[in-house]
C-alpha cells in the first residue's frame, strides 16, 4: 500500500492531539468554507459540503462551528475569502509530491511550501510535472483483522468499488472506487459490518519509489513539515515505506 494511504493512517491516528491544538479545526473550517462557496450551504445537494461537515464531525467539531463556516462560504456571514491551488514537486529520491492547499495570500504559502521542499532536500516543481502519475480514487482502508480478502472483495465490487488493494506488508486492505461512488462504497461496507479504520477522495500513484533508512525519515519529515501548515488541506505522495516505519514515526 503506497504512501498517501499510509500518510492518512498516521493523520488519523494523530487527528485528537491536531483538534487540540486548532489545526484540525482550522483546516476543515477553511474546507467548509469553500465548499459552501463553490457549491451552496445545504450538504444533500453538495457532495464536497457533506464530506466536509462529515470530516468535521469527526473530530468533535461543534455544531456552531459548522454552521458559522457554511454561512461565511455562502455570504450570510462576512468572512475570508480562500483560493484553491495544487502545487506539484519532488521529495527525496525523486518522490513525486502534490500539495493542495487553500489561502487568502497565495505570495506567503507558496514561499513556505518551496522553503519546505527545500529543507528536505526536495523541489517544487512547474504545473503539470506530476500530476499526471496520479488519478483520483476513492480510498477506503480495513483492517485485515476486520475479514478476509475474498468477503471483503465480494462486498466491495457489489456494492460498486472497482478493486481491492493488498499489499503482503500491510496491515490494512485498501478498497478503491470512482470519486462518484465513494460514499455510497464506504456507507456500504460499513451497513455490513465492516470497520473502515480511514477513508478519503485521494490522488493514488500510478507507481511508486521504495524508501529506507534516511530517505525515508526525511520523507516522512517532510510530509509531517507540510501537513503542520494550516494552509495545507491534503499532502500525496508517491512513496512505498514498510508499515513498520511509518507506525514508528507516528508513534
Amino acid at each position: 500500500m503506497s504512501g498517501h494511504n499510509k500518510w492518512s493512517s498516521i493523520k488519523h491516528k494523530k487527528g485528537k492531539a491536531d483538534a487540540q491544538r486548532g489545526k484540525a479545526f482550522t483546516k476543515i473550517t477553511r474546507e467548509l468554507i469553500t465548499a459552501a462557496k463553490i457549491g451552496g450551504g445545504d450538504p444533500n445537494g453538495n457532495a464536497r459540503l457533506r464530506a466536509a461537515v462529515l470530516a468535521a464531525r469527526a473530530v468533535n467539531m461543534p455544531n456552531d462551528n459548522i454552521s458559522r463556516a457554511i454561512k461565511k462560504g455562502t455570504g450570510e456571514l462576512e468572512g475570508v475569502t480562500y483560493e484553491e491551488y495544487l502545487y506539484e514537486g519532488y521529495g527525496p529520491s525523486g518522490v513525486a509530491v502534490l500539495v493542495k492547499v487553500l489561502t487568502d495570500n497565495k505570495n506567503r504559502t507558496v514561499a513556505d511550501i518551496r522553503h519546505t521542499f527545500s529543507k528536505f532536500n526536495g523541489n517544487l516543481g512547474e504545473t503539470g510535472c506530476v500530476n499526471w502519475m496520479f488519478s483520483k480514487k476513492g480510498t477506503i482502508a480495513v483492517s485485515k483483522e476486520a475479514t478476509d480478502e475474498e468477503k471483503l472483495m465480494d462486498i466491495a465490487l457489489e456494492l460498486g468499488a472497482d478493486d481491492v488493494a493488498n499489499d503482503p506488508e500491510s496491515h490494512e486492505y485498501e478498497v478503491r472506487c470512482e470519486p462518484e461512488t465513494f460514499e455510497d462504497v464506504k456507507k456500504g461496507l460499513e451497513g455490513k459490518g465492516i470497520k473502515v479504520t480511514s477513508a478519503e477522495v485521494a490522488m493514488v500513484p500510478q507507481t511508486t519509489v521504495h524508501l529506507e533508512g534516511k530517505a525515508a525519515d526525511q520523507m516522512l519529515r517532510m510530509m509531517a513539515a507540510l501537513d503542520e501548515s494550516d494552509d495545507v488541506q491534503n499532502v500525496w505522495a508517491n512513496f512505498d515505506i514498510s508499515d513498520e516505519a511509518m507506525e514508528a514515526f507516528g508513534g
